[in-house]
């Protein structure tokens, strides 16, 4: 199925390299990042993370690190479970 024309808009609006392919905002006041979301046949504009603020990264080194992590991922987990149409998904993709 061929991409909608309002969502190569939306792509083309915010340099957006693709579907499905998160990329950073660094001029947006409150959010981190963006990105344009496919999920079977629905595309969605997700804006994530804060601003100024970084995750834990994917392998956490210092005990401080890896509770942050723990605590997000468990703060989050009913979000994170809905899929690519949600921020939680993305920002536990991404940042953490």
């Amino acid at each position: 199925m061929p991409i909608p024309e309002r969502v190569k808009t939306q792509l083309k609006k915010n340099n957006l390299s693709g579907v499905n392919k998160p990329k950073k905002t660094p001029s947006h006041p409150t959010k981190s990042h963006l990105v344009m979301a496919k999920e079977g046949d629905k595309y969605k504009l997700i804006r994530f993370g804060q601003q100024g603020v970084s995750g834990a990264g994917a392998n956490p080194k210092t005990d401080k690190q890896k509770a942050r992590q723990k605590s997000f991922k468990a703060r989050h987990s009913k979000n994170i479970a809905k899929g690519k149409m949600s921020a939680a998904h993305w920002a536990d993709k991404v940042k953490w």
